[in-house]
């Protein structure tokens, strides 16, 4: 039986799955592991399952020759925490969860939209701390989202759903920025155009970030692009956390540049640079993205349907590299 080695906690039912197929170890902890037990893991599993909070960067793989692991299957969309390169000169074939989470990441990013906007996570904490002196017509007056554009910056199968609810639930017009064409019949389901980064960024009232992360798209959107957003627009990220330069972002908010912003993810999580917690016109959420039990259910039923295939000698359905 293929040994396994699943690098954090997964809902139990999946976990129970997964044990009855494979020689299962899980890390009881369920805290990130270091590059120096990840890197001692490619020699003694056959599979490894991890996940965004698992960097396995260059340092887990060099000066290895030869590992025993011979698939990592990522429980989640995006690898950008895996050198993929790296793991395809060991042999390594590397897989993620795509489609199952979509849905559930586009209502966070639509979330956070909301609360930017509307000014809702400031509202929460006056009522909590007892502040709240009653309505008043000037009292936390925030920013009407329907009508209003949206530019979305990444236009994969999370794009299209954050673009669908904008566009056919607040009534938004739809601009977006992707690295390559979209086909003319999918931006004409949505009403939408494609434009450049700067174009997108200037003519949205909100802008929302479904890229890829990674050393390629570190800080995309830093202060430059910042500046030539709109007056008074508002940033939504549930992409990843290094896309934005977030010293930037504080700045640009605490101007009156930006009228806002939405992070669901942040540049070197879990910990929180300060700054970003002492802004106020920030919207913070932990990483929800994917948290609902359906969709963390269905990630690791796909991360072991991968597994699975990949060990009957067929090609995985989700394999990335």
């Amino acid at each position: 039986m293929k040994k396994v080695l699943v690098t954090r906690r997964w809902p139990e039912a999946v976990e129970r799955a997964l044990s009855e197929r494979f020689e299962v170890s899980f890390n009881e902890v369920d805290q990130p592991m270091s590059a120096e037990a990840l890197r001692a893991a490619l020699l003694e599993f056959d599979a490894l399952c991890p996940t965004v909070t698992d960097g396995m960067g260059a340092e887990v793989f060099d000066g290895l020759d030869a590992v025993r692991c011979k698939v990592l299957a990522n429980y989640g969309v995006g690898y950008s925490h895996i050198d993929v390169a790296a793991a395809q000169r060991l042999g390594i074939v590397v897989t993620n969860t795509p489609d199952v989470l979509s849905d559930c990441t586009a209502d966070i990013a639509m979330t956070l939209l909301l609360m930017a906007a509307r000014r809702a996570g400031e509202g929460e904490r006056e009522v909590r701390a007892g502040q709240w002196s009653g309505w008043r017509p000037t009292h936390l007056v925030g920013t009407k989202v329907s009508g209003k554009v949206l530019g979305i910056v990444g236009f994969g199968r999370i794009g299209r759903e954050m673009a669908r609810r904008a566009h056919f639930g607040f009534g938004m017009e739809i601009v977006v920025y992707n690295r390559s064409a979209v086909a003319p019949e999918v931006l004409e389901a949505f009403g939408a155009r494609q434009m450049g980064l700067e174009e997108v960024l200037a003519a949205s009232d909100f802008v929302s970030l479904h890229c890829p992360g990674g050393a390629e798209n570190r800080h995309l959107i830093g202060a430059e692009a910042m500046a030539a957003m709109k007056p008074g627009a508002f940033l939504i990220n549930t992409a990843r956390g290094e896309v934005v330069d977030e010293l930037a972002l504080v700045a640009a908010v605490r101007s009156g540049h930006l009228g806002g912003a939405g992070l669901d993810v942040f540049d070197g999580e879990p910990v929180v640079r300060q700054e970003v917690l002492d802004c106020p016109g920030l919207v913070l959420l932990p990483h929800l993205g994917s948290a609902t039990a359906e969709t963390r259910d269905a990630m690791g039923y796909c991360a072991l349907d991968n597994l699975t295939a990949f060990f009957e000698g067929y090609a995985p359905p989700n394999r990335v590299a």
